[in-house]
């Protein structure tokens, strides 16, 4: 079966605008208590969030990931990255992903559930992955962020391999990561909403 909406590939993508993306200063890094204590107060009242979670990669045959080592939560002008070493932090992040009030939108979300059930313990509410709702509309099996903005957007997603497979379980994340994480988050809340879902 051909699909029935074709996706840009890599080469067309190269040549597209750069799609815009949050900045330094609106993504704040949470790892104390005092720190999730104001994320959950910001974020108590949202009715959908970008959502991604990154994890130390694993390059051993028989290595098991410990991750997520981060859980990344993004509005329309701030993202919120939770480092899940603090039990406060965990805690937080568990409240707001078992929460069925809140609509959590990401790409490629299954791995991500179950690690976060496994590490978090938690049922998660409200979790809407983006690349079901693509398929549903006639498009390729798994879109992913990157497609998606150039679908929706006629731009091109900036994503550092890099970083990608960067280490995210150290304690201090440099600018690179945080620039990464968050902006998965807030590319799959603007796809969201793009898509006419709320």
């Amino acid at each position: 079966m051909t699909e029935r909406h074709p996706t840009p590939g890599k080469e067309e993508i190269a040549l597209l605008e750069p799609f815009d993306r949050l900045g330094l200063d609106q993504i704040e890094v949470v790892s104390t208590p005092a720190q999730a204590a104001g994320a959950l107060k910001a974020l108590a009242d949202a009715t959908v969030l970008g959502f991604d979670t990154e994890s130390k990669p694993t390059f051993a045959k028989n290595e098991a990931s410990e991750g997520p080592h981060i859980v990344q939560l993004s509005a329309l002008d701030k993202a919120w990255i939770f480092q899940l070493e603090d039990a406060e932090c965990r805690r937080v992040v568990g409240l707001l992903l078992s929460s069925p009030a809140i609509i959590k939108a990401g790409f490629g979300l299954g791995d991500d559930q179950r690690r976060i059930i496994h590490k978090l313990g938690v049922d998660l509410q409200g979790v809407l992955d983006l690349n079901v709702v693509f398929r549903e509309r006639g498009y390729r099996k798994d879109m992913g962020v990157r497609g998606a903005v150039a679908v929706m957007f006629n731009k091109r997603f900036l994503k550092s391999k890099k970083a990608a497979t960067s280490n995210w379980a150290n304690e201090r994340l440099t600018e690179a990561q945080i620039i990464y994480a968050a902006n998965d988050a807030y590319g799959a809340l603007r796809v969201f909403k793009a898509l006419g879902l709320g």
